[in-house]
């Protein structure tokens, strides 16, 4: 049966792989709703803007009357809600946007949808979901393996994992999980939550990792690897995520927790020397790119080891990565180096590469 989903953040790197998946791999409906900040952009989805079952809306998830003219609207079956200030370096220089976004917007979203699921009726009220996704970082960091003995078995993240956010980032995305529970637990709105590991792939905004570091690479420009590059995280591809975010969105279970990862658990260091050995093959030139590798002085506050355990969502819904690390970062590269225009117009906005996050 065909629904008719609302993508809160859906001109986002994860929101725009979301509505790609819906528009070119099933026969929903699809309403973007997007407030357009820096790194929202109507260009990742150029693709399909034209398609009849697509609706683009820009609103902020924080002007209750626009939320709720858009859900009197179009009706939505379900909400996936991914609209959110992502970049931990951004939060450390400017806190108070996240907590607007990704607090006081959760909350506006989670009262408008309240109000319209209450005056629903017969199975449009009974189907009805809300899919908050969140991330890996809510729940701090784990044990490296710098700090334990050789041969320990590290542990991983589950559903059950204790909240330690380390930055002002993960703490508004902790704050708004929370928030998303207790209106399942005390109105009884029926909503799930998906936390997932870092994301990567193309139409990445190049504040992040890899697109930062390829970007860098091809304009001869350092890149830079904080501290000593040894801090592990848990690499998923965009477009894999997408795929379990939209299957969690339509058989997931209500009250439920998945977690969802890429079973790729990478140093840092040795992720930015992979994609400058995979350039040294593509487009190669005189000097290995590796010789641009710079170390600069670490984020405060650095969590140094994520991984999560996804055997859940394996196991209870069938999903699991279709990309190893090793196939999704050239799969990445190649994607840049082939749409420079599209990343041309992100860098000619205010975002030129620069350090972001050093807590001065």
């Amino acid at each position: 049966m065909n629904k008719t989903i609302l993508v809160t953040g859906g001109a986002g790197f994860i929101g725009s792989a979301v509505v790609r998946h819906l528009i070119n791999d099933t026969t929903h409906t699809v309403i973007n709703l997007d407030k357009l900040t820096y790194a929202g952009n109507l260009e990742s989805l150029h693709s399909v803007d034209s398609d009849s079952r697509y609706h683009f809306e820009q609103i902020d998830i924080c002007d209750a009357e626009g939320v709720r003219s858009v859900l009197e609207q179009y009706q939505p079956d379900i909400i996936m809600h991914l609209a959110a200030e992502s970049h931990v370096d951004r939060s450390i220089d400017g806190p108070g946007e996240f907590i607007q976004t990704n607090v006081v917007g959760t909350y506006t979203l989670l009262e408008q949808a309240r109000a319209y699921w209450s005056g629903l009726t017969g199975q449009k009220r009974e189907s009805f979901k809300f899919h908050h996704i969140s991330t890996d970082e809510v729940y701090g960091d784990l044990p490296h393996p710098d700090e334990v003995d050789s041969g320990t078995e590290l542990p991983l993240f589950t559903e059950t994992t204790p909240y330690a956010p380390s930055s002002p980032y993960s703490a508004s995305k902790a704050s708004s999980d929370q928030l998303v529970r207790s209106w399942l637990r005390t109105y009884n709105l029926p909503t799930l939550v998906t936390n997932c590991s870092n994301n990567y792939g193309p139409y990445h905004f190049p504040e992040k990792l890899i697109p930062l570091v390829i970007l860098n690479a091809l304009a001869g420009k350092p890149l830079p690897v904080y501290g000593k590059g040894n801090q592990i995280r848990d690499w998923l591809y965009v477009e894999d995520h997408a795929r379990a975010l939209v299957l969690v969105a339509l058989k997931g279970k209500i009250g439920e927790t998945y977690n969802i990862g890429g079973h790729n658990e990478k140093q840092n260091l040795e992720v930015v020397n992979t994609i400058c050995s995979i350039l040294d093959e593509v487009k190669p030139k005189e000097v290995p790119y590796a010789e641009q590798i710079t170390y600069v002085q670490d984020r405060p506050g650095h969590d140094m080891r994520y991984a999560i355990d996804a055997s859940k969502i394996e196991r209870e819904l069938g999903w699991s990565p279709q990309e190893t690390f090793e196939s999704g970062i050239r799969k990445t590269i190649e994607w840049y180096l082939n749409n420079e225009s599209w990343w041309q117009a992100v860098q000619d906005g205010s975002y030129q590469g620069e350090r972001l996050g050093a807590g001065n």
